[in-house]
């Protein structure tokens, strides 16, 4: 069971844009419901792809540079970085089936 690893600004460069993997950021906030619905779903994809990818959670409002930085203007968001670079953004609430399909079409499922 891999947990998701909660990172700031200080630690985004070296958790994210320098990971050997894959990573799927979700950007999130703890007043933001569409974000708690989310967040189990992502979790339970990290679990089942588990060692494919890491799976990272921002708090948009501890971090926020780190969001301005990549353009976050809505949560939940998932951006998909592959070789430390964003490749994908998903915006808002998704079901399990599309987040998995969005993370097939970047070669990580």
């Amino acid at each position: 069971m891999s947990e998701p690893i909660h990172v700031t600004e200080a630690d985004f460069e070296a958790k994210v844009e320098k990971s050997t993997l894959p990573v799927l950021v979700d950007f999130w906030a703890e007043w933001c419901g569409p974000c708690k619905m989310i967040a189990p779903l992502v979790e339970e994809l990290a679990n089942e792809l588990d060692g494919k990818f890491v799976l990272v959670k921002v708090d948009v409002d501890k971090a926020p540079a780190v969001a301005e930085k990549l353009g976050i203007q809505s949560i939940p968001t998932l951006v998909i970085f592959m070789g430390g670079k964003p490749v994908k953004n998903l915006v808002g609430f998704l079901p399990k089936p599309e987040i998995k399909k969005a993370l097939a079409a970047a070669g990580i499922a």
